[in-house]
């Protein structure tokens, strides 16, 4: 396995390989001797697990940690931990959950290595984490002077519902999003995170037991209303239907011939078209540009849009796709967008009705 990443990643000019471990102790001692811009760990391994090496690794001499996991129940668990510890992303070992073959797995995997490599962000968040030596997880990037932030409100609250794609850096960003959003909250949200099976339940009971909110993994025929929101399951699509004034979630394998399932596109289309009212669209870190024909459909109809900014985004490809098109009425941080949903929801102070985190 060792052999078969390094030869992956070193397939691309930009990535050297500088050194492999054969389990966690090792691993932990070649990160202190080595100090790499990324590295990649395996959660099951002898002696020592990854989950173990995560810690000390943060802790001692954080830098930016790719899991690889296992498509289990108990493996999407660890990676649910091991991202709350500060790793940055994930790969699953078997992706077949997106139908794509060993070469696309290659892909993938070097465009991660390479994105958390090149990301400002990370390069913030670890440059203040190795200053401090402080705390095991990793705290998120916050406004700063000369930080993109644009914001144009709207002029009508009559939404009817949120949408949000996310990817790349997608866990960490929903942890540090929807805990800190009022119960109050007056839509359903619906969420398209790309991850396999399994992974989508973890995360949706990981961020439930932090919120306000009623977060769960979508199943067929839940209902999406205020105080709720519902994550796509890995491997299936999320799509919707009227049930006089109540919108009901539907959960199928087709269309069987997206890039990613679950797909934002095919979320927010369905969404626009179903619902009819006003949507508040939202896209957030992630690469490629998943979302981009489903936000214009949303903003089309009188929607407003939401953009992560380039600065605390771990890979700006998916939001860039919607500012590149001009169609984003508010471009900001991460930690602003919990207060701005609000408030483009309400039409009230973020301040007077923030949740107690837990």
């Amino acid at each position: 396995m060792r052999k078969s990443i390094s030869l992956m990643l070193e397939s691309d000019p930009e990535i050297k390989v500088i050194a492999t471990a054969r389990d966690g102790s090792e691993g932990v001692e070649m990160v202190r001797k080595f100090r790499p811009d990324v590295v990649t760990l395996d959660i099951e391994m002898p002696k020592m697990n990854g989950l173990e090496a995560l810690k000390i690794i943060m802790k001692e001499m954080p830098v930016p940690v790719l899991m690889f996991s296992s498509l289990t129940s108990e493996g999407a668990d660890s990676t649910m931990e091991a991202l709350n510890l500060g790793a940055v992303d994930f790969i699953p070992k078997d992706m077949s959950y997106i139908n794509v073959n060993i070469a696309r797995k290659k892909e993938e995997l070097i465009e991660k290595v390479k994105s958390i490599a090149h990301s400002a962000t990370l390069r913030l968040r670890f440059a203040g984490l190795n200053k401090t030596q402080s705390s095991i997880g990793i705290k998120p990037v916050t406004g700063k002077p000369g930080i993109t932030r644009s914001v144009k409100m709207p002029t009508r609250r009559d939404f009817r519902a949120m949408v949000l794609g996310i990817s790349t850096g997608g866990p960490f960003a929903l942890l540090n999003t929807l805990p800190k959003i009022p119960g109050s909250f007056p839509l359903g949200i619906a969420i398209v995170q790309h991850m396999p099976p399994r992974f989508t339940r973890s995360l949706a009971e990981r961020i439930n037991s932090l919120s306000e909110l009623d977060v769960r993994e979508a199943e067929d025929g839940d209902v999406l209303d205020q105080g709720s929101v519902l994550i796509a399951p890995g491997g299936k699509h999320l799509t919707f239907r009227k049930s006089g004034n109540e919108i009901i979630a539907r959960i199928s394998e087709e269309p069987a011939t997206t890039l990613y399932r679950p797909c934002a596109d095919v979320m927010m289309n369905s969404a626009s078209e179903v619902i009819g009212s006003p949507l508040l669209g939202v896209i957030m870190t992630g690469m490629g540009k998943d979302g981009l024909e489903g936000l214009k459909n949303i903003k089309k109809k009188g929607g407003y849009i939401v953009a992560q900014n380039e600065q605390s985004c771990v890979v700006f490809g998916m939001p860039k796709a919607v500012v590149d098109e001009g169609i984003a009425d508010a471009i900001v941080p991460l930690d602003e967008i919990p207060s701005l949903l609000y408030q483009v929801a309400t039409g009230k102070s973020y301040e007077s009705a923030q949740p107690v985190l837990r």
